[in-house]
């Protein structure tokens, strides 16, 4: 299993007034937001990666200006004709 470890300053867990717990799981949220927005990992994966049941992340991407649904007009008047 690939673990990453990122150093963050005390300074910056005081600026944001988060706990260290707190700001590894808005962390984490966020890089698996990131990977569902580029299309790397299903809704599922990502939520698999953090550890998240999908709905409730899914719940959680609008706070990362991630779209539930990302789909053009052509894409999307497909799925409306073949549904």
């Amino acid at each position: 299993m690939l673990q990453i470890v990122v150093e963050v300053p005390q300074n910056y867990l005081d600026v944001l007034h988060q706990m260290p717990e707190d700001f590894a799981q808005e962390a984490k949220l966020a890089m698996a937001a990131k990977l569902y927005e580029m299309k790397r990992l299903s809704s599922g994966m990502a939520a698999q990666l953090i550890g998240m049941d999908r709905l409730t992340f899914l719940a959680q991407l609008p706070r990362f200006g991630v779209p539930l649904i990302d789909l053009s007009e052509d894409e999307l008047a497909g799925d409306v004709v073949h549904a």
